[in-house]
């Protein structure tokens, strides 16, 4: 009849300090701690699942009553203590499970059993498993007993949460803090293991179980011996691995990954469908997702690569692909599926939820190449450049077909004739261009009482290069007069010229309508404000390519200029022209003022009735604000 099957987990379990794996920091400690017979009263082990606890608790009381040690420290598994141990028939070693006996009896037991001292051996060992389990009263009963044993007595807990232990059980302890092992020693234990079995591996399949066990190499050696079980010629494959244990492979994020960098929203769209049809959560899918993206994060600097804790044709993979991933691609994706994994739980439509993360992260390139070709546009020189570098697009006509550069160089030696000015200074009224690609509307057809000043910042540093972009601002000083004159500020909108056509098209009134009621609708499912709707549905005046608003009130023109990068930009995009512009006016009144602060509400009253001031006056009251 064949022997009964042992699995590895338990026949290849290690019976000498040298022999466990990954722990070395434990096992150097323990072993100097025999050699200078520095043995505590008690130990904690604690750390994750199949790591190695009970086994170098085992171990440890093995050595301390070898009857003799090696010259490494070792128990040497011929003398009698050492064989009665090995055939589970030594009285001076007890195990307690604390799982199942966990009631005050059992310590009780346990406190009674330890007054005995060895019959043979130097050390009684007490070694209680899962110890995190046991109930309040049974670690108050042990408490004594673990501070005062006696001198023969050596207690060794192993626990895998060592938060639920009580702090004076933790004080009473040396404690040994068990590290998850490295998928790489974890890999070349099974590697061992496989030649002393027969058993033909490859090394990738091995590597795969080791990443899957997380550290455990208890899980590791269960997962090996599951594989070998499916296999029918005795050959652990890394296809077969894949399918047994139900991972994801990264092949599939390397193909995901090409596609975004090309842009593909339909591969994209369609490997996601693959994965999820295989059967694989979509969750799981984006955390490996990200864990790729890392990967070819730590790739793309030589210092960093050995964070790699992949397979060598994997990490030849990785070091390919992050060569093709920008840094700016890697980090905007890492951010965008961050957030699909942070909102996967609470979305009712996850699939969808993943699939517009996709679709998000394969415009990236496309967006980035947007970004850098305009930064490259604002560095190239310009020949009709203005004053302070300022650029001017001398092809593009401004108001009634003259040219930009010709109308601004004809308004500015105007203005100079008129006022004086510097050329360094202008004070052009012609339309011009900044930097930004911004197109301003005149001064001359501004319903304002004084002349536009317009200054130029062009903060540089020491070698000349510039600290930021430059800027033009228009500041307009207006005198308030009979004649109602309504007051104009313009400011300069930024917008990408990349993402405009070429050649402008034709703007209708009723195109602008439309696409304006359209903005405004957008704008209010956003969760926009109610005054910001009251100021955008409104009539408005279209001419010469220039929106004209009249707004009520300040505040309408903090909104006005808080949205109107957006809304220009919406508007230029969605019509395809460039040359649209926005201004806006605060409408003038007859010189009253609607009361608005509590105090002005006050005032507004006591006007009426003056008796108000008096009655404020002998109460002592106050205005509440």
């Amino acid at each position: 009849m064949a022997d009964n099957f042992v699995v590895s987990a338990r026949k290849y379990r290690p019976v000498t300090f040298d022999t466990v794996v990954g722990q070395s920091h434990i096992t150097t400690t323990l072993k100097n701690a025999i050699r200078t017979n520095h043995l505590a009263q008690a130990f904690l082990f604690c750390g994750p699942r199949g790591v190695g606890k009970t086994t170098n608790a085992r171990i440890l009381a093995k050595t301390i009553n070898c009857q003799s040690l090696t010259d490494e420290v070792e128990p040497c598994g011929e003398c009698e203590s050492c064989v009665a141990f090995q055939n589970n028939a030594s009285f001076n070693v007890h195990e307690l499970d604390a799982a199942s006996n966990n009631s005050v009896d059992d310590i009780r037991n346990l406190i009674d059993q330890v007054r005995y001292p060895p019959q043979t051996g130097k050390y009684k060992i007490y070694i209680i498993d899962e110890v995190h389990m046991l109930s309040s009263a049974a670690f108050n009963a042990f408490l004594k007993t673990l501070e005062e044993p006696p001198s023969y007595a050596i207690f060794i807990l192993a626990t895998t949460e060592k938060h639920k232990i009580l702090p004076t059980i933790l004080s009473r302890c040396q404690i040994f803090d068990f590290n998850r092992i490295q998928p790489r020693d974890i890999a070349d234990h099974i590697e061992q293991i496989a030649k002393k079995e027969g058993i033909k591996t490859e090394r990738e399949a091995l590597e795969l179980i080791a990443q899957k066990a997380d550290g455990g190499l208890r899980d590791a050696l269960s997962m090996f011996d599951l594989n070998v079980t499916f296999s029918t010629d005795n050959t652990v494959r890394y296809k077969e691995v894949l399918e047994n244990l139900h991972i994801l492979d990264y092949d599939y994020y390397f193909r995901l990954t090409d596609a975004l960098l090309a842009g593909n929203l339909s591969e994209t769209l369609l490997i996601f469908n693959e994965v999820l049809k295989k059967g694989f959560d979509g969750h799981l899918f984006v955390i490996g997702m990200l864990e790729h993206f890392r990967n070819l994060l730590v790739s793309k600097d030589a210092a960093t690569v050995q964070l790699l804790e992949v397979s060598e044709t994997a990490k030849n993979k990785y070091l390919d692909q992050s060569t093709r991933a920008s840094l700016s691609f890697l980090l905007s994706a890492l951010s965008v599926g961050g957030q699909c994994d942070i909102n996967y739980k609470a979305s009712k439509q996850q699939r969808l939820h993943v699939e517009l993360c996709l679709m998000k992260m394969a415009k990236l390139t496309e967006v980035l190449d947007l970004e850098a070709l305009a930064a490259d546009e604002k560095k190239k020189p310009n020949v009709g450049a203005g004053p302070g570098g300022v650029p001017l697009a001398s092809a593009q006509p401004g108001r009634g077909g003259v040219p930009l550069a010709s109308a601004q160089s004809n308004a500015a030696s105007t203005q100079n004739g008129n006022n004086g000015s510097s050329p360094n200074a202008q004070a052009s009224p012609a339309n011009r261009t900044d930097v930004s690609g911004t197109h301003t509307p005149a001064a001359s057809s501004l319903p304002t009482t004084a002349e536009p000043t317009i200054t130029y910042q062009n903060t540089t540093g020491g070698n000349g290069l510039p600290l930021g972009k430059l800027r033009s601002t228009v500041n307009l000083s207006t005198s308030i007069t009979d004649t109602p004159a309504p007051t104009q500020v313009s400011k300069p909108v930024e917008v990408a010229l990349d993402a405009l056509p070429e050649k402008d098209l034709l703007v209708t009134m009723e195109a602008l309508k439309e696409v304006w009621t359209e903005f405004s609708r957008m704008r209010e499912q956003n969760g926009g404000a109610v005054s910001e709707q009251i100021m955008l549905n409104r009539d408005f005046i279209f001419e010469n390519m220039t929106i004209e608003l009249v707004l009520d009130n300040l505040h309408q023109e903090t909104l006005l200029n808080e949205i109107k990068p957006t809304l220009l930009g919406y508007l230029r995009r969605k019509l395809q022209n460039r040359q649209i512009q926005l201004s806006h006016q605060i409408a003038q009144t007859d010189g009253k003022r609607h009361p608005y602060t509590p105090q002005e509400k006050f005032n507004a009253l006591a006007e009426r009735n003056p008796a108000l001031f008096d009655l404020q006056r002998l109460l002592g009251l106050e205005v509440d604000f």
